[in-house]
């Protein structure tokens, strides 16, 4: 029995959810893709949409991972440590680009939901690759819950994304000018 026999349907679970909402993010973009865009909502999506899809993504593919009949903890632990590295880098991207795209303001919950929280999640995974050899326990802990954290801060972007394009964007010069019911 190896170290992370214990972990498979928590990652079955984790890894499940992960890919329903990444597919439901595509319904979701489908969904808005006739709305009308402002100027510079390239930039807002490549801040504020992407990252969700990755983080997602980051749990499905950690899952993945974590669930291989591995022999040993080595070849996880090195996986899923780039996978850590590799998102911490790519949250310091979406730092800038929340930063720099002027279609939103962002307030502190953005600044904590699209950009802190996923550094830390990052982090917390590169930390426990570090760590995995002479603290396997607590390492798989770390990475459980750098995942579940990924999750969840998907699942509220994913959510503010949705109520920010439903209650608060205006409605274009095509949709003003429409009779209702058409």
């Amino acid at each position: 029995m190896t170290a992370l026999a214990g972990w498979e349907n928590f990652y079955v679970i984790v890894g499940s959810s992960a890919g329903a909402l990444i597919g439901l993010q595509f319904v979701v973009m489908a969904l808005i893709a006739t709305m009308p865009r402002g100027p510079n909502a390239a930039q807002a999506g490549n801040a504020f949409a992407t990252p969700t899809v990755v983080h997602f993504g980051t749990v499905l593919l950690l899952s993945a991972v974590l669930s291989a009949p591995w022999q040993g903890i080595a070849t996880a632990s090195g996986l899923w440590g780039l996978l850590g590295l590799s998102g911490f880098a790519y949250s310091l991207v979406v730092a800038r680009r929340v930063r720099v795209q002027t279609a939103y303001q962002p307030e502190f919950e953005d600044w904590l939901c699209h950009v802190l929280l996923p550094i830390a999640a990052y982090a917390t995974l590169a930390i426990s690759a570090f760590v995995a050899r002479p603290h396997w326990r607590a390492a798989l802990f770390g990475v459980a819950a750098a995942a579940l954290l990924l999750l969840f801060v998907g699942i509220h972007n994913a959510w503010d994304a949705a109520t920010y394009h439903i209650f608060f964007r205006k409605p274009g010069p095509q949709e003003a000018e429409r009779p209702p019911g058409e």
